[in-house]
């Protein structure tokens, strides 16, 4: 029993991703809500006790050292602080920024995480407005309204959510979710399967859209 025990222990280790919880303090308690209090099959690799240094480059380089090159999947917390029109002077974002970069970046002894953004309650009029779907012009289609843009995320997120790649047909009028790296969900969907949109964004590090994310956007 013992055995069989442990074998199912090795079975979930081997099977959870490595996980950043990227967020601005304000939005600590849902970062502590995952923490402690859902079911994730994930080896959590946040950052939990501020870097005792007033250094930005040297916090940025012990983060991307001991926190995000060990992890997989970077999932980012969206709340009413998070917004690239923000920054800098009411919000500064540059933190969150440089962590999303280094998330995205691939290179040696760095793979790239995939990216869950979690949109918190207080975003979900901003993010998921009335009337919540629409009409494509383009084939007649029904269509999620999904604000992701400078007034709702920062830039590394919005750009790589509706990323411009060949995978998108230009006179399309929305994006598949092939075509968007970024996995986006409300907290009330991901608190109940966790575990199903963590899969998510860690498979589309191997998805053909995975070829042209962008590090650095415009």
């Amino acid at each position: 029993m013992i055995k069989l025990q442990l074998k199912e222990i090795r079975k979930k280790i081997n099977m959870a991703h490595k996980v950043f919880i990227s967020y601005k303090t304000e939005d600590t308690e849902y970062k502590e809500f995952i923490q402690n209090n859902l079911d994730v099959d994930m080896i959590d690799n946040s950052l939990n006790n501020a870097i005792p240094s007033e250094d930005e480059t040297y916090i940025m380089r012990y983060i991307r050292k001991h926190h995000l090159s060990k992890s997989t999947v970077t999932l980012t917390l969206i709340g009413n602080k998070s917004a690239e029109s923000l920054h800098p002077w009411l919000e500064y974002q540059g933190y969150i920024k440089r962590e999303m970069q280094a998330s995205l970046y691939n290179g040696d002894g760095n793979s790239k995480n995939g990216i869950l953004a979690v949109i918190l309650p207080s975003m979900y009029d901003s993010v998921y407005p009335y009337p919540k779907t629409t009409t494509s012009d383009y084939d007649g289609s029904t269509v999620n309204i999904t604000v992701i843009n400078d007034n709702t995320v920062i830039k590394e997120i919005s750009v790589n959510y509706y990323l411009d790649s060949p995978l998108h047909d230009k006179n399309r009028d929305y994006w598949t979710a092939d075509e968007r790296y970024v996995i986006a969900v409300k907290w009330d969907n991901f608190i109940l399967d966790p575990n199903k949109y963590i899969d998510m964004a860690y498979d589309k590090r191997s998805a053909a859209i995975s070829k042209y994310t962008k590090v650095y956007p415009k």
